[in-house]
């Protein structure tokens, strides 16, 4: 008995551990731990990448919750969409704004793929991210008078815009030959990727019983939809995904899931 005790003890513990080093990829999170780094629990963390939204979308919601007490929507909104800024240090966002430089300045290949390394922020970036900022706090301040439900589609699309981002991985090609985003250039195993696709159905199914099954399929038809507007865009011009370009999908996977959720409720 103590042997089999002793793995599932060892085991939990590993996983926990993969948890918090993707906690620590994702956000500014205080989980700084440099023990917590190997080579195998980083290629690992994309399977807790929907978790990890789950624990982005909790604390935003809070934030919401609190902030529709005393300010209007679209205020609340903005002011929550500057704390999950700050929780993720702009993750996603920097991300999608690189793509936009890169995706739009970039006439070949080459040239996209270089200006996505160059940290400084171009035309096609800034637009692209105002753009997208600006979405993000309309389409809260609309949800806000559903009261409750707007705080699980909020929850529910950080979960699952980083399940899509996950799913851009699977069998598509790393665009660059060398990079530093390690758990991108190796792509995704069969566990993780079965354990964030578990994930995100349990978010779908939790979503569905809380609103029914109408808006959450809405939400999804606009999240596949971002998905695959930003996979066709990186696909066609550098043949493959970066870093980067996986960040524009969550961003877009997002927007279309909250926009998605929208139109549905709007319709009804």
């Amino acid at each position: 008995m103590t042997r089999p005790m002793t793995q599932r003890t060892t085991l939990l513990a590993e996983q926990g551990a993969i948890f918090l080093l993707a906690v620590q990829f994702l956000t500014r999170l205080p989980v700084r731990n440099p023990a917590l780094y190997t080579e195998a629990r980083m290629a690992a963390i994309p399977r807790y990448f929907p978790a990890v939204g789950l624990l982005t979308g909790a604390l935003m919601a809070a934030v919401w919750w609190v902030a529709l007490l005393v300010f209007p929507p679209m205020l609340a909104a903005l002011v929550t969409v500057a704390f999950g800024l700050l929780l993720t240090g702009a993750f996603h966002e920097d991300g999608f704004a690189d793509a936009c430089d890169g995706l739009g300045g970039g006439m070949t290949r080459a040239r996209a793929l270089e200006i996505m390394r160059d940290s400084r922020l171009g035309t096609y970036g800034a637009a692209g991210l105002g753009m997208m900022l600006a979405g993000r706090v309309a389409a809260m301040a609309a949800l806000a008078p559903f009261g409750a439900a707007a705080l699980g589609v909020l929850i529910a699309g950080q979960a699952l815009s980083r399940a899509s981002a996950v799913m851009a991985i699977v069998g598509a090609h790393y665009a660059r030959d060398h990079g530093t985003a390690k758990p991108v250039q190796e792509g995704v195993d069969g566990a993780s990727l079965a354990m964030a696709m578990a994930s995100a159905l349990a978010v779908v199914a939790a979503l569905a019983v809380w609103l029914g099954a109408g808006p959450v399929l809405a939400g999804l038809g606009g999240l596949l939809l971002g998905h695959a507007g930003m996979r066709l865009a990186y696909t066609r011009k550098i043949g493959g995904y970066t870093g980067d370009c996986l960040g524009g999908v969550q961003q877009c996977s997002e927007i279309g899931f909250l926009l998605g959720v929208l139109a549905w409720l709007g319709a009804v």
